[in-house]
Parts: structure tokens; sequence; C-alpha cells
């Protein structure tokens, strides 16, 4: 690594307050992408801004109908909350699936979120729940929210607080993971709500996570995986293709995962 500065404050208004005054400084959350980046010298902030210690950014609580997560909130705690796997079963699901215990223990949803890998679960969820975004500055819909690869809409400095995540009827996420760093090569996160089904495919897209319009339409008509029968298979057009999956073959997994998510949401 090289050599850079090291700020540690302990509330969000201090945090956000640093970015502004520290030149070339980045937010650390977990750590999970950006201290690798870092070793590998493919990353060089002049100065971190750790976010450890400002614990208004963790914890998890409802208000009124939204599930809200607080930014600094680890996946470990994600996956056990008492509250998350009452109301949405599907996201505590999810967090369990990312990574391996080291990991969970240490990665965090506003990070995830945040840096937008385009195999990342979190972003699936996201889209599909109709998740909002919240930073220091603004509320930001989740469709509006992702960008492009490792691209988002946030702002110089801006930082996220929590995500508010709407309680769906149904929901359900399934991934293909590869086998050695368990990142989606395939994951199809599927909620409905009311009479509208959202289906969000991440790990297969060139452009990063995005939404299944067609199997939307199809499944709102009828949510049951027979409700895909009869559609034209997946396209590969726009879809990633490298040493471990190519864009044929991730067309085909994001159809088997959207049929075993919405199995899963059916409780079948």
């Amino acid at each position: 690594m090289y050599a850079f500065t090291y700020h540690r404050p302990d509330t969000a208004r201090k945090a956000a307050n640093l970015i502004g005054k520290v030149e070339d400084a980045k937010f650390l959350a977990g750590g999970m992408t950006l201290l690798p980046t870092m070793k590998q010298r493919l990353a060089a902030p002049a100065g971190l801004i750790d976010l450890t210690t400002v614990e208004e950014l963790r914890g998890v609580e409802m208000k009124g109908r939204n599930l809200v997560i607080g930014a600094m909130t680890r996946h470990f705690d994600v996956a056990n909350s008492a509250l998350v796997k009452e109301k949405i079963p599907a996201l505590a699901d999810l967090a369990g699936m990312i990574g391996d215990p080291a990991v969970r223990h240490r990665g965090t949803i506003g990070g995830s979120v945040a840096n937008n890998d385009p195999a990342a679960d979190y972003p699936s969820a996201c889209l599909a729940l109709g998740a909002t975004i919240i930073t220091n500055k603004r509320k930001l819909p989740a469709d509006e929210f992702f960008t492009g690869l490792f691209e988002t809409a946030l702002e110089e400095g801006e930082l996220v607080t929590k995500i508010s995540f709407p309680v769906p009827n149904r929901a359900a996420y399934e991934k293909f993971r590869n086998p050695a760093s368990r990142y989606a090569i395939v994951g199809v996160f599927v909620a409905k709500k009311g009479k509208e089904v959202r289906v969000a495919v991440t790990g297969a897209g060139a452009n990063g996570v995005f939404r299944a319009a067609k199997y939307e339409a199809a499944l709102t008509a009828r949510f049951h995986p027979k409700g895909l029968d009869g559609l034209t298979p997946f396209p590969a057009e726009g879809l990633n293709s490298d040493i471990h999956a190519d864009a044929e073959y991730r067309a085909h997994l994001i159809t088997v995962m959207t049929r075993r998510a919405v199995s899963k949401a059916l409780g079948k």
C-alpha cells in the first residue's frame, strides 16, 4: 500500500465533513473491496475515513411499513436479525449466502450497495423490493441509484446512511454461485407486492444489475413457475461472458434461477 492518512470519526456528520476537507479521501466501510485493491496498488486514496465506529449507521428497525437497515450493518447481522427474518426473510436468506463467514462478519450492506459490484447480491434485492437508498443529502429510488458497472448516482463525498425496503407479500432470492468466491454468476431476486411483481438479476448483465421486464409481466399475470412457460428464451445479448460462464449459459441460468426463486417464494 501507499501511504495515506487515517481518520476515524464517531458520527455521520463528522464523516461527511471530513470527506469534504481531506483531499482524495475514501469512505471505509467493511473494506472487502477497497482494502484488497489498495494492497494490489490498484487504488491509492490519500485518506481513509473509517466508518466502523459510527454507531448511528448500524441497526435494523421498522419505520411504518418499511424495513430500514443502517448502512454499516454487517451481512451477518442482516442474516441473523429476527426482524429481517420476520418481515423480509428473503433478504436474510440473501445475506446468509454472501461470501464466507469472514466476509459476512466484516462486509456491510451500505458498502456493497455503494460499490455496486456487478456480481454483488444486495443490488438485486434493492431493485426487486423497490428500495430507497438514503444518503446524508437525499433519498434515491433503487431504479435511479444503480447506473452501471461499479457506478451509482452517488455524488462526490455523498454517504449512504441507510436503506429502506418496502415489505413485500412474497419474495425470494436464488443464485448460481462461483464455488470459490461465492459471488453470483447469476442471481435472481423476485418480489411480489400487491399485484406488482419485480424481478432483478445480478451477476449476468454486462452493465451490472438489471430488471427483467418480460419476466415481470409474465409473473404479474401468473405468479407461478409455469407463468414463464411459452416465453422466448432469455436473450444472451447484453450479458456478461467470462471464464466462469458465457453469455448463453448465463441467459439459461436467468430462467432457471427465476423459476427457483418463484417456487421458493411460494413455499415450494
